[in-house]
């Protein structure tokens, strides 16, 4: 029996479309058609809760995309830090990197793991329940349509950098006090802007959403218990809201210099919940007013970047010499805080007559005697000496505070041999969605920077990711540095900014 060439073709092609088919169905149990975009999602309890009480728990998210040939991972973790500070280690995301590659064939490269910043306490096999995390998004694929949109909360936050009169900037920590407020000038920028991507299943039911926002979640609870803080709350309330099983993971922002609002608050119990509830239901507008379609583009582009390590030799010399100045400033005064606190407040109480009654000042006046007035200018005067020790004190605290930090990257610097930094950085497209990542604590104006510069509108930018650099603030603010935490917290050089700048635009375009 013969068969003609062609006919030996037509079979071989059937053959092979029956082997491609065969293939993808393997790989696409649900049998989507090749070009949709494929989403799923799951989250992992990982609070210690052996750690002490737990208020509400703390998750890693992940979200697993697929279109044509192209996988990546989006993950996000209720922890301070991708490695470096805190309780994940530096081998956690080359550790989970491998085994998602190794085990699910996903490239290290497309594997985004981002860190909320919130302070709480997770378990010691997070990178195990990450893994976990992942592979249960990747067995949850389904289509998906894609949505993207902005909404605004300035009532969570408050820009931490006050600018003094002095020309010099202080930042609000619990680690020391405010300045007078009549030092104080004016205050630095926050960002509203909440980004967000709706992920929908071809139901019309919201599969997940991803929501960008620039915070410290570091408000606590009351009586200090574990918590996701903020974020955690505000993620509950837009899971609460949507579709059954719906997921939402938060990617931190530019938020090196944003504190909560009421950060410094002691008339009230420190409580992010309330904060939380706000921003998860400002969120939630914004999701509503989202419309999803269908969008298959999927791509992610991950860089490596080496910047310049800063030398602090010179501003430690700097801040050494203020630290002797303030010290020498201390006068002496005949006051301590038992006779300072009940002078302070008889001389508020009765600025004219604080130490008798008015008749006895009345009747010295008429008779010529001047003690009660002679003891009063003698207190006031002791009172003003006693009130500028404290704030001399003060910020000799802020000055040591700070200077610890300058040291401390000082020494990293100069036991290194290369004095250069790589960091990773990463552009992602989902569909209109387009976010860039760095792993350090990026200031605001970094993002509004970057927002503004960007090709395509709207862009979004996440700190604290795939790594952790410590704060990277403008070049601008590094010139403050032993006054504020960001600006001493620092490894880079004020060359930085122009660098990552430059390679952030750069691989923007090519997406």
């Amino acid at each position: 029996m013969s068969y003609s060439s062609s006919a030996v073709v037509g079979v071989t092609a059937l053959v092979r479309s029956a082997l491609c088919f065969a293939a993808f169905a393997i790989c696409c149990p649900h049998g989507i058609l090749a070009g949709e975009l494929m989403a799923g999602a799951a989250k992992v309890d990982i609070t210690d809760r052996t750690a002490g009480p737990v208020n509400d728990p703390l998750y890693v998210k992940a979200i697993v995309l697929k279109s044509n040939a192209t996988t990546a991972v989006l993950v996000s973790v209720d922890a301070v830090a991708i490695g470096e500070i805190g309780r994940i280690s530096n081998d956690y995301l080359p550790d989970v990197r491998s085994r998602l590659e190794k085990e699910l064939g996903i490239p290290p490269s497309n594997v985004v793991v981002s860190a909320s910043h919130c302070h709480g306490v997770i378990c010691a096999d997070v990178a195990e329940r990450t893994f976990r995390a992942v592979k249960q998004a990747r067995q949850n694929l389904v289509p998906v349509t894609v949505g993207v949109g902005t909404a605004k909360d300035d009532r969570v936050m408050e820009n931490r950098r006050l600018k003094l009169k002095n020309g010099v900037t202080v930042d609000v920590r619990h680690a020391y006090s405010l300045p007078p407020d009549d030092d104080v000038a004016q205050v630095g920028p926050v960002d509203p802007e909440i980004g967000i991507l709706r992920l929908d299943r071809e139901n019309g039911q919201t599969l997940a959403v991803v929501y960008n926002f620039a915070c410290h979640p570091i408000q606590g609870v009351p009586g200090g218990a574990n918590t996701a803080d903020i974020t955690g709350f505000a993620s509950q309330v837009i899971e609460d809201n949507l579709s059954n099983g719906a997921i939402a993971l938060f990617l931190q922002g530019c938020c090196g210099d944003i504190n909560p609002a009421y950060y410094k608050d002691v008339d009230h119990p420190r409580s992010a919940e309330p904060l939380g509830n706000m921003l998860g239901l400002s969120t939630l507008r914004g999701v509503r007013d989202i419309s999803c379609r269908e969008d298959n583009r999927l791509a992610v582009l991950n860089e490596t970047l080496t910047l310049p390590r800063g030398d602090k030799s010179q501003r430690i010399v700097e801040m050494e010499s203020e630290q002797d100045r303030l010290l020498q400033s201390l006068q002496g005064t005949s006051l301590n805080l038992k006779s300072f606190i009940p002078l302070v407040v008889k001389y508020n109480l009765s600025n004219e007559f604080p130490s008798y009654y008015s008749y006895r000042y009345l009747q010295g006046d008429a008779l010529g005697q001047e003690e009660l007035r002679q003891l009063d200018t003698e207190n006031r005067r002791n009172i003003q000496a006693y009130i500028q020790n404290i704030y001399i004190m003060e910020q000799l605290t802020r000055v040591k505070t700070n200077l610890a930090l300058l040291r401390k990257h000082q020494a990293e610097f100069e036991a290194s041999t290369t004095k250069t930094i790589d960091v990773e950085i990463v552009a992602l497209r989902i569909g209109d969605f387009i976010l860039l990542t760095f792993p350090g604590e990026l200031t605001v104006p970094i993002g509004f920077d970057l927002k503004r510069r960007a090709p395509c509108q709207p862009t979004f930018v996440a700190g604290y990711t795939n790594g952790y650099i410590y704060y990277c603030p403008t070049a601008e603010q590094m010139r403050n540095a032993g006054h504020a935490q960001e600006d001493s917290d620092c490894l880079l050089a004020p060359q930085w900014q122009d660098q990552f700048m430059k390679k952030a635009l750069e691989m923007l375009n090519r997406l």
